[in-house]
């Protein structure tokens, strides 16, 4: 039986969401550390997480380009999506909406 978690989609949604989050944490660790209270125990926990969430990205954006039919354009803006925090969110829902995401594009409802 297929494991939900083999699908390149969901393998690719998974750490999008997750990297985002990670930048999140993150932020939130530079603001108490920097304005709030000059406390860096925020950023010593999520610095780590984030660095390791954002390659395993690039690498599970890599590996699902050829599963999911991604051209060169759009690896290169999944790549770039790692970049600013909630990036990887944006992209994913943006190539959900485009079909690829190797699933039928929604059609939107019409009245």
């Amino acid at each position: 039986m297929l494991s939900v978690l083999s699908l390149p989609a969901t393998r690719f949604r998974i750490i999008a969401v997750a990297e985002a989050l990670s930048w999140l944490g993150l932020l939130t660790g530079m603001l108490f550390k920097y304005v709030v209270a000059s406390n860096e125990i925020g950023v010593k926990i999520f610095g780590p997480i984030h660095g390791a969430l954002f390659l395993i990205y690039v690498l599970i954006a890599l590996s699902v380009r050829e599963p999911l039919g991604w051209d060169r354009r759009t690896t290169i803006w999944a790549l770039v999506a790692s970049v600013p925090p909630l990036g990887t969110v944006v992209f994913e829902r943006w190539a959900t909406r485009k079909g690829g995401m190797g699933e039928p594009v929604p059609e939107l409802a019409h009245d």
